[in-house]
């Protein structure tokens, strides 16, 4: 079954569905009744000759230069051809289709006067799998985000380049082989189609659920280097946690316990002298913890913004009103997007350090320097580690927010922005880079276990023995470089965590 698309009650799950699994889309009924409704007013404006930003005036500085009734049509065109700017590397097809889905969305609500026919060309394209090709860089973040936007929507006329089953092709070209027609657009109809949040807003979406997906598996991967280390699992008991009730703490802790129930490895060491964990074991969920509760401030924000009307001018028929607003600013959006990259930088940071204490031969109980098969000969994981520092070094850079920065632009009219977009980007790097760092801190994990001898626990072995088939232990150096990106992968799937719900909840 389709999803179908009102305006008002996008999910981030839908999203997950339509970006990942190529899920398709379309309108409700009451929706096409309302941009029609809509379109049918902004015709009646036109037709009376009436003057309205952005109908029949120009843009930004230009708002009060009236525009002849016979070049409003033009006017369009040439504000997608002059907006289509952005520089850089191209987006990835996931993100694009995030894009595609929430600009739809915002139309779908009926407040921005497009023809119900370019609405649909656009759901056309999304449903073929036609992706237009859009720079990363060019957003300030304020009158939205009207470069990717302005590329999205040049793709719709049949210019520019798309992806389009794997290929990069002339827009026209893949319009061809999904039997869509270029739209040539009306009046309203450009401005309607970039401006807007939804390049900042569907990226952060995506960098969301990414994020809610790493702290889980941090979770899992902190619960095997503890044992692997030695540790005691009395930390991560529920009666710590209920003296400070933050919910995601407890639900880390929760998770961590359960993981090391009946490890005989854990049950070889009860009486050792070890009486009490590093901070780095030890406050596991209250870190994790702490990331959880900032992930839910990031969720509330999108759950408003995904399904918001952030173009302007809104047009609203019924009270018979057009107004220039300002909810294409990306404030909220850019916080929340700020927020996710600084939170999940800390996810990194105290991954490192745990695997920290299973490779320095002052602090990891009994194992060789370094996890290293013959040390001296071996160097083990000692230049592996230091691919997590640099990693982290660069999240703590990246993690100074983009939210605080603003530029004057457009001769001054628009003189104070978000820099939303520079905040997605930033959160993409930091969350790639957490993938990695806990992809290394697992490959250690599961090394010092085979040093160990002992077995951990029942979830923890099988979660060893699935990753195994895979990836074999390092007894010895080899060229390690493909393993480390075959564990970010791991990282990145829901594999550990299957596993996993074989057993227990994961929270």
């Amino acid at each position: 079954m389709p999803i179908i698309l009102d305006g008002k009650s996008l999910t981030l799950e839908q999203i997950n569905q339509v970006v990942n699994y190529n899920e398709k889309v379309e309108l409700s009924q009451k929706s096409k009744e309302n941009v029609k409704f809509c379109r049918d007013y902004v015709e009646n404006i036109i037709k009376e000759n009436r003057t309205v930003y952005g109908l029949t005036t120009g843009f930004g500085k230009f708002a009060t230069i009236r525009i002849e009734p016979d070049k409003v049509d033009k006017l369009q065109e040439n504000l997608i051809l002059s907006h289509s700017t952005g520089v850089g590397n191209r987006l990835s097809k996931d993100k694009v289709r995030a894009m595609m889905l929430l600009r739809i969305n915002v139309l779908a609500a009926g407040h921005s006067g497009i023809r119900l026919s370019t609405l649909e060309t656009l759901i056309k394209m999304l449903n073929c799998g036609i992706h237009p090709v859009i720079p990363e860089k060019g957003s300030v973040g304020a009158s939205g985000d009207l470069a990717p936007l302005s590329h999205l929507a040049l793709a719709l006329l049949g210019f520019g380049k798309v992806e389009y089953k794997g290929e990069i092709i002339n827009a026209k070209e893949a319009l061809e082989k999904c039997d869509i027609k270029p739209v040539k657009l009306k009046a309203k109809e450009g401005l309607a189609l970039n401006n807007g949040t939804q390049y900042m807003t569907g990226i952060t979406a995506l960098n969301y659920l990414k994020a809610e997906h790493l702290v889980k598996i941090a979770d899992i991967i902190a619960a095997i280097t503890t044992d692997a280390f030695k540790g005691t699992p009395d930390a991560f008991d529920e009666l710590v946690h209920k003296l400070r009730p933050y919910q995601g703490q407890q639900n880390s802790a929760k998770n961590i316990y359960n993981l090391l129930q009946n490890s005989p490895l854990r049950d070889s060491h009860k009486n050792c002298e070890y009486v009490q964990d590093p901070y780095s074991i030890r406050c596991t969920p209250q870190v994790h913890g702490a990331v959880r509760t900032a992930l839910k401030f990031v969720k509330e924000i999108l759950d408003v913004e995904i399904n918001s009307v952030t173009d302007n001018p809104l047009i609203f028929p019924e009270e018979d009103r057009v107004i220039s607003g300002g909810n294409f600013h990306g404030e909220p959006v850019a916080f929340a997007a700020d927020t996710l990259g600084f939170t999940v930088s800390e996810l990194a940071n105290l991954s490192e350090r745990r695997m920290e204490q299973l490779l320095n031969p002052a602090l990891n109980r009994g194992l060789n320097p370094f996890l290293a098969g013959e040390p001296g000969l071996d160097s083990g994981f000692m230049i592996a580690q230091l691919t997590s520092a640099s990693l982290i070094s660069e999240n703590k850079v990246l993690s100074h927010p983009a939210s605080v920065d603003s530029i004057p632009t457009s001769a001054n009219q628009e003189d104070h922005v978000s820099m939303g977009a520079t905040a997605t980007h930033k959160a993409s790097t930091i969350i790639e880079n957490t993938a990695y760092v806990l992809g290394i801190e697992l490959l250690a994990a599961l090394q010092a276990l085979e040093y160990r001898k002992i077995p951990s626990s029942p979830i923890i072995e099988k979660i060893k023995d699935s990753i195994r088939k895979k990836i074999a232990p390092m007894n010895n150096d080899r060229y390690y470089n493909d393993d480390i990106i075959k564990a970010k992968e791991i990282v990145l799937s829901n594999e550990i965590i299957d596993i996993a719900s074989e057993f227990i909840k994961i929270l």
